[in-house]
């Protein structure tokens, strides 16, 4: 099996560590294991200070798993799977495909959603969000596009990288088509429960659908990149206990210190959620107020969820160009939508970090001054 360079995190290795200010990152800010003790309760107090750093279970911490499925409606724990969010991915993608299968999967998007299926010998469409529809799906392209070798559909909502969020009628309609031509569904639901409205949170995949795999974890809604802890929850049995199998070939089992700082933060979750999406609207709202005041350079559809929308730049000047002068002349980071294999005139945005203020008046004054 041989992979593209995954783009963007080449162009993330190039920068993240060394750019002054990222203004594209689509996690909250991280937390810090002081602050995250601090909401612990006894339980889990005790568990952290008598921890011993050995082997965990490949499953998953027992006590983590009975957390996770508090978040899902018709669970049991026997449907969960812990792993690295990217792993999670890697290890269904290679259970479910086979060479020769056909995918469609939402675009653009995190490349692995696709490119791993790519490079198993599968046949890859993708399902191109439509911008002047709010980044919207067209149902009728799904259906059109569906062949004999289909065998998965691929969706990720709330969206990255634009911040789209369905309604929760269109993703029925996407479920009802994967049963009604006994598909697989792959839903990426990583920012789940950072939804601007309440009201418009979409069902998991999960709890509409019996041959639905649906992927959440640590990383973007509670700030815990760091952990790697992500799972993976499917009603299949046959697929559950392939992926389980899969897994003694990756991680085999998660960092044990990970997985209690996980627990912890799941039973602090509203508290933790509240305090990201407080700042989540507060910097939203300045960003409106910064692409009207600069419309003549930018136009943009305003997320409805997730820390992360996709301004398109107006004019001549392609987006990789834009992002490297701005990261070279000021240490702003931005992410050019080249790395998303999609064009050169969007770029990727973040509004999750407490610094964002600070940095977009940077960024302001460096276009007014280079405009």
């Amino acid at each position: 099996m041989k992979f593209q360079p995954f783009k963007l995190e080449r162009y993330f290795a190039r920068y993240e560590f060394s750019a002054k200010y990222l203004l594209c990152s689509s996690d909250c800010d991280g937390l810090a294991v002081s602050d995250l003790l601090s909401l612990a309760d006894e339980e889990t107090r005790k568990m952290w200070q008598e921890l011993k750093v050995g082997y965990t279970e490949s499953l998953g911490l027992p006590l983590l798993r009975q957390e996770i499925i508090k978040l899902y409606q018709g669970i049991n724990q026997d449907d969960v799977l812990v792993a690295a969010p990217e792993e999670g991915i890697f290890i269904a993608m290679n259970v479910l495909l086979n060479k020769g299968d056909h995918i469609i999967c939402t675009f653009p998007g995190y490349q692995s959603l696709y490119e791993i299926a790519h490079s198993l010998g599968c046949e890859v469409t993708k399902w191109v969000l439509d911008e002047e529809k709010d980044w919207g799906v067209n149902l009728t392209f799904i259906e059109k596009n569906i062949k004999k070798n289909t065998k998965l559909i691929i969706i990720n909502f709330p969206h990255n990288p634009t911040g789209s969020l369905i309604n929760k009628k269109d993703f029925q309609k996407i479920a009802q088509i994967a049963k009604a031509h006994d598909l697989y569904l792959f839903s990426d639901e990583m920012y789940r429960f950072l939804e601007l409205n309440p009201d418009h949170r979409l069902p998991s995949a999960y709890e509409v659908y019996d041959k639905a795999i649906s992927l959440f974890g640590m990383s973007k809604t509670f700030g815990m990149a760091g952990v790697r802890i992500g799972w993976l929850v499917t009603k299949d049995k046959k697929i559950f206990e392939e992926m389980k199998v899969f897994k003694d070939y990756t991680t085999i089992c998660s960092s044990a210190p990970s997985e209690i700082l996980s627990l912890i933060a799941l039973r602090a979750r509203d508290v933790i959620i509240a305090h990201h999406l407080e700042r989540i609207k507060n910097n939203l709202n300045l960003l409106e107020i910064f692409f009207e005041k600069h419309q003549n350079l930018f136009s943009w559809v305003r997320p409805k969820a997730g820390t992360i929308g996709f301004p398109q730049l107006k004019g001549k000047i392609n987006s990789l160009t834009f992002c490297r002068e701005l990261v070279e002349r000021t240490g702003i980071m931005l992410l050019p939508s080249t790395v998303y294999d999609f064009d050169d005139k969007h770029f990727r945005i973040g509004f999750g970090r407490e610094n964002m203020p600070e940095v977009l008046k940077i960024f302001e004054k460096y276009i007014v001054n280079n405009g």
